[in-house]
């Protein structure tokens, strides 16, 4: 385990040598902005990175320990849901003496979520590999990405944009979930998705018509009431981004109409990235916390983790 987990001042530990490394190759800075993506069913957080372009591009991908919950949003305190959405977090969001060693918190529920009545706190990224709604990346993974987002925030960033998932928004995979009850909320979060891929740029995240609405500028300013309908528009879709939900629209039709597509698996409680499955289930729960936490934090339910293979025979 890496040796910046020894030390007391875990908070304003330097960044890892090859992320900048890798930040002078890309023409990035340390202090320039962020983004994260976090996907469930992949058990990933990205990282991702303002180049000298004005454009993000993928600075690392970290495999997630744990998370709770199936896929699909969080909509009240105790559900175990680990959130689905558009969230911004600010430098007191970030948390030095989390006790899952560090942590920053996803502001959940966001203006969104809390007009709809949804209900929970403290639902963070943090270490060690136990989640009760959280996404745990164990002590060494936020001990990494920690100082990344420290850095953006000392840079000027006044809050960064955090995407959460159910998956990575394919054509492959919206086909796999089309039965899901959440199929409709998921293409509202794919809008969005859509959006970031083809822009490169964070997009701005408003709130109307029980729905997110991305990039759009209304008559009147931004609206109050995310319940209400949307109010006009002062600006057009973007055509590119158009254009590419139009054309995986069509891809998603064409698999379904294939009939090759299998059904989604459904989840017992979270899941775990495999590189942690095959240790867990070689080595068993102990094993794991020992190398996921210094303070060896106990796997959540372990035999849940397990359940849920990404793959036949994996």
């Amino acid at each position: 385990m890496s040796t910046v987990l020894d030390v007391a001042d875990k908070a304003n530990q330097p960044i890892n040598a090859s992320l900048v490394s890798d930040m002078s190759r890309r023409k990035m800075r340390p202090a320039d902005p962020i983004l994260i993506r976090i996907f469930k069913d992949e058990s990933e957080l990205e990282i991702w990175k303002r180049d000298r372009s004005g454009r993000y591009a993928l600075l690392k991908t970290f495999p997630m320990c744990r998370w709770s919950g199936k896929l699909g949003p969080k909509t009240k305190n105790g559900d175990r849901q680990a959130p689905e959405g558009f969230y911004q977090v600010s430098a007191g969001m970030l948390n030095p003496n989390s006790q899952y060693y560090l942590s920053f918190n996803l502001g959940y529920p966001n203006k969104l979520e809390s007009a709809l009545g949804y209900s929970g706190e403290a639902l963070m990224v943090h270490g060690a590999c136990s989640s009760s709604g959280c996404f745990a990346l164990t002590d060494a993974g936020v001990a990494e990405i920690y100082p990344v987002v420290r850095e953006a925030i000392r840079g000027g960033q006044t809050s960064f944009q955090v995407q959460a998932f159910p998956f990575r928004m394919t054509p492959g995979n919206m086909a796999k979930n089309r039965n899901d009850p959440n199929y409709s909320f998921w293409t509202n979060l794919k809008q969005g998705y859509d959006n970031f891929e083809v822009t490169g740029r964070p997009p701005k995240v408003s709130y109307c018509g029980r729905r997110y609405v991305f990039d759009a500028d209304f008559e009147g300013g931004d609206p109050r009431d995310p319940l209400a309908s949307c109010p006009p528009l002062l600006n057009s879709e973007n055509g590119a981004v158009a254009a590419r939900d139009d054309a995986d629209a069509r891809k998603t039709e064409a698999l379904l109409s294939s009939g090759t597509i299998v059904e989604a698996h459904a989840y017992a409680d979270g899941g775990m990235h495999p590189s942690f499955r095959k240790l867990l289930k070689s080595r068993g729960a102990a094993a794991l916390a020992k190398k996921a936490s210094l303070d060896e934090v106990p796997i959540s339910r372990p035999e849940a983790a397990l359940a849920d293979p990404h793959s036949p025979g994996e």
